[in-house]
């Protein structure tokens, strides 16, 4: 890590968040890519599109949704892609659900989701894991099986549940309740129970953590920050320009993948996302440090924050949406996965995920019309930006010849990320890919790239090109 340092001291880079512009050497690169020639993709396969996609208001954790279950989220977004798009829900003939931390009564959650949102019994369903790009998988999940011609019509999506996290036993006091439960006798059922010690009963505590290191993603990413050169208030301003960005999209309506939810129980009826907070700098430079106390640049403030809550999208190819008169959002054309070291490269998924998927569909940066990058932390988002646009880092650690660029700011989460809207970690996913959908749209543009990073060193790339019968919402 001590080299990235060394290196990224070479290379001025200074963000204006206020203005969305960079300041040296990039004006005349956007400027530039104003300019340029549209270009259209050709899918690898079949003509596959993304008709649309609903989600649940995401709310932090512990607040209105926090009485529910996860399949009661999965329920409500699976149920409303039905509603918005009009699709009678025996013609879906498969679906593929993403979460991370799976609740034990409902470890299929794809199913009894299904099932608990009326889908019809005779509709498999089977459920995806990797971590923040499960919802990625799940949608890529329906590309292959609709290309290799096993169905035509997939619903895909994710959901997480962070108000109500399992909470284990120990290792030792699951081992004896097990033995405990298999004793035959009283006195064999006593012996056991007069064995326990008070540490028995210390529960093991969910974290996001790394199982390979030991270190919570949070310390990683303040890690990154540093090797980067990624300044408090470098960090503090793009977590304020996310926040700006994300509460002038919710006003001016342009959240149409929300639906609105009737939380059970409850006359409150749920509109909008209810973690967008837009602060001062002043009042995010009071904040402590998160993880590495007193000098990390990590806080509450500037990375996402625990939340619920549930996505949807539906999958077809053209040939289907046009037999049925629907109107897709996008097409689904390219994407890819990759993997890097989990210790000191943990969140750069984005930085190396974006080239291979520009090269792979014969693009460059300056093709590219909207992009959506997952905001885990504001110091994720901005190490990855300087990776990019490093010469060093690309010839070093991607063996390419120069540098990839970086993206311009103004077409980059032009709606806010993660960090304002909330991040439920298998529902992310299909947010991204609709907020790209959407904002072609609204914004004029052709080509949509969704880039995100996971625990385990992962990521995804994926690139999606705006349907000639899409309409804003």
């Amino acid at each position: 890590m001590a080299c990235f340092v060394r290196n990224f001291t070479r290379t001025p880079f200074a963000v204006n968040f206020q203005s969305c512009q960079f300041s040296h050497p990039l004006r005349t690169f956007m400027l530039g890519a104003q300019l340029k020639e549209k270009k259209t993709l050709k899918s690898p396969g079949q003509n596959i599109v993304l008709v649309d996609g609903v989600r649940t208001p995401f709310l932090l954790a512990g607040t209105d949704y926090s009485k529910l279950m996860p399949h009661d989220l999965a329920k409500m977004a699976l149920r409303g892609i039905l509603t918005k798009t009009g699709v009678p829900q025996d013609l879906i003939e498969y679906v593929i659900y993403g979460t991370v931390i799976q609740e034990v009564k409902t470890s299929n959650i794809a199913r009894e989701a299904a099932l608990s949102a009326g889908y019809s019994d005779k509709i498999p369903a089977h459920t995806v894991t990797m971590a923040c790009i499960s919802s990625n998988v799940a949608m890529t999940t329906a590309i292959g099986l609709i290309n290799s011609g096993v169905y035509d019509m997939i619903v895909a999506g994710g959901v997480e549940f962070m108000s109500d996290v399992p909470i284990r036993h120990n290792r030792k006091m699951r081992s004896l309740m097990l033995r405990a439960n298999k004793a035959k006798t009283l006195q064999q059922k006593l012996t056991l129970l007069a064995s326990i010690r008070p540490d028995y009963f210390v529960p093991e505590l969910p974290a996001v953590a790394e199982f390979s290191s030991g270190e919570t993603m949070g310390h990683s990413a303040d890690r990154l920050a540093a090797a980067f050169r990624v300044g408090r208030q470098e960090q503090d301003e793009f977590a304020i320009r996310s926040h700006s960005m994300a509460q002038q999209a919710q006003d001016k309506g342009y959240f149409t993948d929300l639906i609105p939810v009737q939380v059970p129980g409850s006359d409150k009826e749920i509109t909008k996302d209810n973690g967008i907070r837009v602060s001062t700098p002043e009042q995010l430079a009071k904040l402590k440090p998160a993880f590495i106390k007193p000098h990390g640049t990590i806080t509450a403030a500037n990375a996402s924050f625990l939340t619920d809550g549930a996505s949807a999208c539906l999958i077809t190819t053209e040939a289907k949406a046009k037999a049925l008169g629907l109107k897709p959002k996008a097409y689904l054309r390219h994407f890819l996965y990759v993997s890097q070291d989990p210790v000191d490269q943990l969140l750069l998924g984005p930085a190396y995920g974006t080239p291979k998927i520009l090269d792979k569909a014969g693009l460059t940066l300056q093709d590219v019309d909207a992009f959506e990058f997952h905001e885990a932390f504001a110091g994720q988002i901005l190490a990855n930006l300087k990776a990019m646009d490093s010469e060093w880092f690309c010839k070093r650690y991607m063996n390419r010849n120069t540098k990839v660029g970086m993206p311009p700011l103004n077409k980059f989460n032009n709606w806010g990320g993660s960090l304002s809207i909330g991040h439920p970690f298998g529902a992310t996913g299909v947010r991204l890919a609709m907020h790209a959908a959407n904002r072609l749209v609204r914004e004029d543009g052709q080509i949509g790239l969704i880039a995100a990073c996971a625990a385990g060193g992962q990521g995804v790339a994926m690139l999606v090109e705006r349907h000639p019968d899409a309409t804003a919402d």
